[in-house]
Parts: C-alpha cells; sequence; structure tokens
C-alpha cells in the first residue's frame, strides 16, 4: 500500500465529516468544502494505485 492510499482515505473522511456537518447545520460552504477533500482523496487513491500498478509492472521478470 501507498502512502498516498492512507493520505487519500484520510482526506475522504474528513471530508465525509465536513460535508455531513455542513448538512447538518446549513452551511453550504462547509459542506462543499468536504465535497472538495473527498473528491481530493479520491484522486490520492488514484494516484497510489497508480503507483502501485508501477511498482508492479518494474516487479516483472522480462
Amino acid at each position: 500500500m501507498d502512502k498516498e492510499h492512507v493520505k487519500g482515505a484520510a482526506d475522504k473522511a474528513s471530508g465525509a465529516i465536513k460535508e455531513g456537518v455542513g448538512k447538518a447545520v446549513g452551511d453550504k460552504s462547509l459542506e462543499a468544502k468536504g465535497k472538495i477533500d473527498k473528491a481530493k482523496g479520491e484522486a490520492r487513491e488514484a494516484l497510489g494505485d497508480a503507483k502501485d500498478a508501477m511498482r508492479k509492472s518494474d516487479d516483472r521478470p522480462n
């Protein structure tokens, strides 16, 4: 597992909390920030997946 996966999961969790609190209190700005954090987390996880795939392809014998 790449460190990007961990950072991505943390961003997604933080974003979900912000989004939920924003919805609960009617704060559209906080809700939007939460959605942005969730998207950033998904992007980081995709980057981690790409790094993992590159490492696996480098490990294959020729």
